[in-house]
């Protein structure tokens, strides 16, 4: 089995078409049949159904297609990390969920690049489902999560504090019509629930914090937001802690992936 053969079919896969996929690869359309003939005759399994309409995935094509995203993706960030520079004597994939980068993620990565002068770092940000993947397929070596740890080695970093806030100093809790929903994982959408089960549903909810922020500063309305990211913007008056309300805490944990080496207690530490 060769690489080729695997960019093929996910190339085939990706176009939903021969012809496409051989114009993605810049090679003849007897190639990528000749190379899809040859990966399948390997693994004994038919993969693509061609169809006048295009090609689509058999049952053992949809199994074979995170391995074969997952080799293509390895083998990318192996030809990185082999052509660093000598000197380079430690390597970290560090993934953050990206609500968590601004203060906890940046000191985390200021700390691994503090501990290990000679290191080359690279830092993939995404949602929790994303990080989990990450990690699970090896992918990042260290990631910083909320809810649960990802990592058979793990520790727990301080919780995070989620503050009411508005652009208004004088708005109460009760029935604002301009509060924006922030999901801020499991823990707090339950705890969230309870508390405010008497009120109406939000008319606006965002899955990122970044993103409602800007809401907020642009336009105008409340939401739960972490303390860390809104503290700049409370000192200069431009939100406002209503103070009286709730505090939420949502869990983050610091996790490594499996046979990673790394003393993560330090990393840890305010």
């Amino acid at each position: 089995m060769q690489l080729s053969e695997l960019r093929t079919f996910l190339a085939i896969i990706e176009t939903g078409s021969l012809v496409r996929a051989s114009e993605r690869l810049r090679v003849t359309q007897s190639t990528v049949t000749a190379r899809l003939k040859t990966l399948e005759d390997s693994l004994g399994q038919q993969l693509i159904n061609r169809t006048k309409s295009g090609a689509t995935m058999t049952a053992a094509g949809i199994r074979l297609r995170r391995y074969a995203q997952t080799i293509d993706e390895l083998w990318h960030q192996a030809q990185q990390e082999t052509s660093l520079p000598e000197n380079v004597n430690f390597l970290c994939n560090l993934g953050c969920e990206t609500d968590l980068w601004q203060g906890l993620g940046r000191d985390i990565f200021a700390r691994i690049n503090q501990q290990h002068p000679n290191s080359a770092l690279s830092v993939w940000t995404g949602s929790n489902e994303d990080i989990q993947n990450w990690i699970k397929r090896g992918l990042c070596d260290v990631v910083i999560s909320s809810d649960i740890p990802l990592g058979p080695n793990h520790i727990t970093l301080p919780d995070e504090r989620l503050i009411l806030v508005s652009n208004c100093p004088d708005r109460t809790e009760q029935f604002d019509p301009t509060y924006v929903f922030v999901e801020a994982g499991a823990e707090f959408g339950r705890d969230h629930a309870v508390r405010f089960s008497d009120t109406p549903t939000a008319k606006l909810s965002f899955n990122s914090a970044s993103v409602a922020l800007d809401q907020l500063l642009t336009t105008g309305g409340s939401a739960y937001m972490p303390e860390r990211m809104v503290a700049a913007h409370i000192s200069k008056g431009r939100l406002h802690h209503l103070n009286g309300t709730p505090v939420f805490h949502r869990r983050t944990y610091l996790s490594a992936r499996k046979g990673f080496d790394m003393d993560l207690t330090p990393l840890a530490k305010r």
